[in-house]
């Protein structure tokens, strides 16, 4: 028997959607006939970001809407890619002129729609760019890295970018630079599921954790013994630091994210040992943000995500923004 909190499954997503027109209370709306949820204030005279990728990463991608985040974004299935009418729909209601930026993370679904929905944008005159994530460790890059954690430090200098008064060209310059200065690998301890069915994405056994899971809950690159936390983080951190080249004098932003059902406590420990680590090496933490980001579901596990930092980016990063339906002050 199927324990979620859902109705018909296939109203999963639009449900979703009402839900968080609900929280913003005036704040966002839906676009009849679409999926996509977007602001309801706009201003004139910048380019606009708009996002999306599949439900079932909640927050991301539906509520990173608001001041400093996404202007809208465009919502697909559960593990889904929104089709190219939903994304058109959503550049639609948000352009003002000054051309669109599109950020979402390297799938294949995800790339297809967003490229088609693009080219049908051009052809009414909307002008696009594209930043996708790539910031997945656990693929090599000649296999194209996917999207993870590390989107979430995307969409905030992105939306910073548009905000700040620079032309299209220049938002998408300075956040596909944050792109490729973004890493992250993820762990999980239990697989996530799939909302329609409950089944598990895949089965791993009780003392059993895997490295590098993805995303859409498939399983990782390596299967390890389950191991105390402070080695756990260190492994992930040596993965993380010889593929970023990370040295003394660096400067990062920090995620360390709950892929959907770890605790606080379990989150708080993993964050104490990766600030030592990075401590030991030099490197300085400029600022941490920890919490339930990009979700797989009742996935158990984390990521630890990291975005190396020059001024501009720093100072983008730390433009004040505001999602209008989660983790308010």
């Amino acid at each position: 028997m199927l324990k979620k909190a859902i109705n018909d499954p296939e109203d999963i997503v639009d449900e979703v959607i009402q839900g968080i027109v609900f929280a913003s209370h005036g704040r966002v709306r839906s676009e009849p006939k679409s999926r996509v949820i977007l602001r309801m204030e706009l201003d004139e005279g910048r380019p606009m970001l708009l996002i999306g990728g599949g439900s079932g990463h909640e927050p991301m991608y539906a509520q990173f809407v608001g001041p400093g985040y996404a202007d809208a974004v465009a919502v697909g299935n559960v593990f889904a890619a929104p089709t190219p009418n939903t994304i058109l729909a959503g550049m639609r209601a948000i352009d003002r002129g000054q051309g669109v930026l599109l950020a979402y993370a390297n799938f294949a679904g995800d790339n297809m729609n967003f490229d088609v929905a693009a080219e049908m944008a051009e052809d009414l005159g909307i002008r696009t760019m594209t930043v996708r994530a790539m910031d997945d460790i656990a693929l090599p890059v000649s296999a194209g890295r996917r999207g993870m954690a590390g989107i979430f430090f995307l969409v905030k200098i992105a939306g910073a970018a548009c905000a700040s008064g620079r032309d299209l060209d220049a938002a998408c310059a300075i956040t596909t630079r944050a792109r490729n200065e973004t890493r992250s690998l993820s762990v999980a301890f239990r697989p996530g599921s799939l909302p329609e069915t409950g089944e598990p994405t895949f089965s791993i056994a009780d003392d059993e954790i895997e490295i590098g899971a993805g995303g859409h809950g498939e399983r990782g690159i390596e299967t390890r013994k389950v191991m105390p936390a402070d080695k756990l983080v260190e492994l992930m951190l040596e993965r993380l630091i010889d593929d970023f080249a990370l040295s003394r004098g660096h400067r990062v932003a920090l995620l360390v994210n709950d892929s959907g059902a770890t605790t606080m406590m379990e989150l708080l420990i993993v964050n104490r040992r990766v600030h030592e680590v990075l401590e030991g090496i030099g490197v300085t933490v400029v600022d941490t943000w920890i919490g339930p980001y990009v979700t797989t579901q009742e996935m158990a596990g984390f990521s630890i995500a990291m975005l190396r930092l020059d001024d501009e980016i720093e100072h983008l990063l730390a433009v004040a923004c505001k999602n209008e339906t989660f983790l308010r002050p």
